[in-house]
């Protein structure tokens, strides 16, 4: 029963990654969007939450990304040229898990970011005729994201089966995010003098993207032995909107329709490693697995038309977890294996094939995330 089970999972994650025809991760549009439940990365951390009726948690992830990639070639020239964008993001995931029963429970979780970034190309220019003195500025975007609410379910009975099991989760994602936060742009006039445009920010670090969404979300565990638990987690967020108000270049004035306004994207992740306790340290623990997240080309629900940057990053993820009867924490840094800005849906329509734009990836990014259990 139990091996069952852990191949459903699987299975579901999977289906979910494979069989859906979407991929995708943005420079980075990719936004903090952990699984609603508290992720169990041991049969002992899942066995302290079933005492637990109120669960507050706080997660912190940070990224810096400046490599492009079209397709899953570097272009090593934008860094030797110092033309990269780069992007800087700080998001703290403020969560609450209220037990219902020891199987059925309620999260919300409000995002609260706080994101720089720096180009040439969106102010003076990239190249040295426009720019002369290759001046790079900086726009940037503070407050809360989008708020998520779900209700999660155990499949098995926790208090007869600690060792294995399955939650599968249901939410939605409410736009209380700001996705259309504008900041100022530098622009050199006629006569070489400095102007300020005020108009909307790179998709990338807009707070929210104005739509509302459907999250499905699974994780679970799987004892292998007396210290060592298979984790894993996942989830897929379908938007139902194609694209919301934000000019994507702040104008509508020559450009393509396809791609006049943001799109409103879905979004993917999902998780899977080991968990290894020692004896000899009571509570503490070391992890080592995978990771994958991105944003489709093609969402499942709707139309995909809308200015985004798809892709996806396969990273290796390291971390260390602690926990005691009140608190867990979980430190992971996810490194970049594999970074791919795939043709978008705007891409898809050149007719000769050759247009594919690109994206700008980290090299890897830190999360980190505490709970408190009542």
């Amino acid at each position: 029963m139990n091996r069952i089970l852990l191949t459903t999972s699987v299975t579901y994650i999977f289906f979910i990654l494979t069989n859906l025809n979407v991929f995708g991760q943005g420079c980075v549009a990719v936004r903090h969007m952990s699984c609603s439940a508290p992720a169990m990365s041991s049969s002992d951390l899942f066995k302290q939450s079933q005492y637990s009726k109120w669960q507050v948690s706080m997660g912190y992830r940070y990224l810096h990304s400046f490599r492009h990639f079209k397709g899953t070639e570097e272009q090593k020239e934008r860094i030797a040229n110092g033309t990269e964008v780069i992007n800087d993001s700080h998001s703290f995931d403020i969560g609450l898990n209220y037990q219902f029963t020891n199987r059925l429970s309620f999260a919300v979780n409000l995002p609260v970011i706080i994101n720089d970034r720096s180009s040439l190309y969106e102010h003076y220019g990239n190249s040295v005729t426009d720019n002369p003195s290759q001046a790079r500025f900086h726009t940037k975007s503070n407050g809360i994201g989008d708020m998520r609410l779900s209700v999660n379910y155990w499949v098995l009975n926790p208090d007869k089966h600690t060792k294995n099991n399955i939650l599968f989760g249901l939410g939605v994602k409410l736009p209380t995010g700001n996705s259309n936060v504008k900041d100022d742009f530098h622009k050199l006039t006629k006569s070489g003098q400095d102007s300020i445009v005020n108009r909307a920010v790179d998709q990338s670090i807009q707070l929210g993207d104005g739509g509302v969404a459907l999250n499905l979300e699974v994780q679970g565990f799987s004892q292998l032995a007396s210290k060592t638990t298979l984790y894993y987690n996942g989830f897929y967020m379908f938007n139902f909107r194609e694209t919301n108000k934000t000019l994507n270049r702040g104008t509508l004035i020559g450009v393509d329709p396809i791609i006049a306004y943001h799109s409103v994207a879905d979004q993917y992740a999902a998780r899977m490693g080991i968990n290894q306790s020692f004896s000899f340290l009571e509570g503490f623990s070391v992890m080592l697995g995978g990771r994958v997240e991105g944003v489709p080309a093609h969402d499942v629900i709707g139309g995909s038309k809308g200015f985004r940057r798809p892709g996806y990053i396969v990273s290796g993820e390291p971390g260390i977890a602690y926990m005691n009867s009140k608190y867990s924490l979980t430190c992971t840094v996810p490194v970049a294996l594999a970074r791919n800005r795939i043709k978008s849906y705007y891409d898809l329509q050149d007719p000769t094939g050759k247009r594919h734009g690109d994206a700008a990836f980290a090299d890897y990014f830190i999360s980190v995330n505490v709970t408190r259990r009542f």
